[in-house]
């Protein structure tokens, strides 16, 4: 579980997070969504230690992150499984090589355990056959399951993920969607999602948080979001035609 404790965040005396307070909990997907700017990606920062708030504390478990020294920060890293919005894969190494990483720079298990263990994952996301392959030789949706294999490797706590879905047709991104939840449940994962992708809330938004200029303007699940009378939520959904054909087909 991660605890969010009105947590504010300034840049240049301009107050971009103001006084937000969520918790994320095992075994749930939870998604930040809002227009560009308002905050996403800052408090996803914050979260995960790369922005420190002016105000406010950020709990993993009970821990309080800003309160750790070198050591518990190292420990805490090896906790936190990431999915970048690009992959980020190494192009110079193999698919098995690239899972592996993280095994190699944090693990002390032997060379074989490490290879069993990148092995259960690439099965895991369906991808044991490409394990000789390099990144270049996959498809965008295949490499994203070759970053979420990775992303898993060390048996995390808390999984984040940015914008999972961003350049894929919609066939894959319900796929990775499924994927990412599949994994959340199964492992008991905390996972935090920041996504512009509304088939996504409406599929695995188990936990769904509106950030509006800054504030925590809605927070709710995909089953409650459409029926909410938030006008700025609202105004947010509705832009979007497909939701509203949603919500028209909810009413008959």
């Amino acid at each position: 579980m991660i605890e969010v404790l009105s947590v504010s965040k300034q840049f240049n005396g301009q107050e971009v997070l103001k006084e937000i307070t969520a918790t994320f909990r095992n075994g749930e997907v939870s998604l930040i969504i809002g227009q560009s700017g308002a905050g996403k990606t800052v408090l996803l920062k914050c979260i995960v230690g790369l922005f420190t708030p002016e105000k406010g504390k950020i709990l993993y478990d009970g821990r309080d992150i800003s309160s750790m020294d070198k050591k518990e920060i190292r420990h805490l890293r090896q906790e936190i499984g990431m999915l970048f919005q690009n992959s980020a894969l190494f192009d110079s190494m193999s698919v098995l090589e690239n899972v592996m990483f993280p095994l190699d720079m944090f693990s002390s298990m032997t060379y074989n355990e490490r290879r069993k263990r990148a092995m259960f994952c690439l099965d895991r996301v369906g991808l044991s056959e490409a394990q000789y392959k390099n990144p270049d030789e996959l498809s965008g949706g295949m490499q994203k399951r070759v970053a979420i294999a990775r992303a898993i490797a060390l048996e995390p706590k808390y999984l984040f993920c940015d914008e999972p879905n961003s350049g894929l047709d919609p066939q894959t991104s319900l796929k990775i969607d499924e994927l990412i939840h599949g994994i959340t449940t199964e492992f008991g994962i905390t996972t935090i999602v920041n996504t512009h992708d509304m088939n996504s809330v409406m599929g695995i938004g188990d936990h769904v948080l509106y950030l509006a200029n800054g504030n925590l303007a809605w927070e709710g699940n995909k089953d409650n979001i459409l029926n909410s009378d938030n006008e700025l939520l609202n105004n947010f959904l509705f832009s979007s035609d497909l939701v509203k054909k949603v919500k028209e087909m909810s009413l008959k």
